[in-house]
């Protein structure tokens, strides 16, 4: 399985991400009920964010992932942990099948890291998936991810869980 990841076009993407985040194994993305253009909107604006970054996943050239890339710093947790040197916050959403593949999400989670650990100026990769989200924290845990403690995001109780280069690879079994 090859993966590489693009940047996303929030108008070139918007029918493919609209079908993703609105079907209901995406459930965890808050996103059920939007429209095209509530989509078009929140990529456009995440695409003009400074702290913010978006890619879509292509598995063997077929595009299957939503990854996000953000400075948690500026976004997402503000307030909520002490930020260090480094950090990367991160969601990946996979695209929904009807022939689901055995390890496929974990092959995903794994390329996401990977990819995210290539940049040389990320030491940490942060994530808050809602606490509820027991097959996430699952695919967390197998990429290294240490949880650290719930919080309370506006919209989500989530947790708050945190993976070094070091634990990655510890984890996969290679360097990166």
């Amino acid at each position: 399985m090859t993966v590489r990841f693009r940047p996303l076009d929030p108008l070139k993407d918007a029918e493919l991400l609209h079908a993703w985040v609105t079907h209901p194994k995406a459930a965890f993305w808050m996103m059920q009920d939007a429209t095209l253009e509530d989509v078009v909107h929140e990529y456009t604006a995440f695409a003009a964010h400074p702290h913010h970054e978006a890619f879509i996943g292509l598995v063997d050239g077929t595009p299957a992932i939503l990854m996000e890339r953000y400075d948690p710093a500026h976004l997402e947790l503000v307030g909520l942990y002490d930020p260090q040197p480094g950090d990367v916050g991160m969601h990946f959403l996979v695209a929904p099948t009807d022939t689901p593949v055995h390890g496929f999400t974990r092959k995903v989670i794994t390329a996401v890291m990977a990819e995210l650990f290539a940049d040389p100026a990320t030491a940490r990769v942060v994530v808050e998936p809602d606490v509820s989200n027991k097959a996430v924290h699952a695919l967390n845990e197998a990429v290294g991810f240490v949880p650290e403690r719930e919080i309370q995001k506006p919209e989500k109780k989530a947790l708050l869980s945190f993976c070094t280069r070091e634990q990655f690879e510890a984890a996969v079994g290679a360097a990166v």
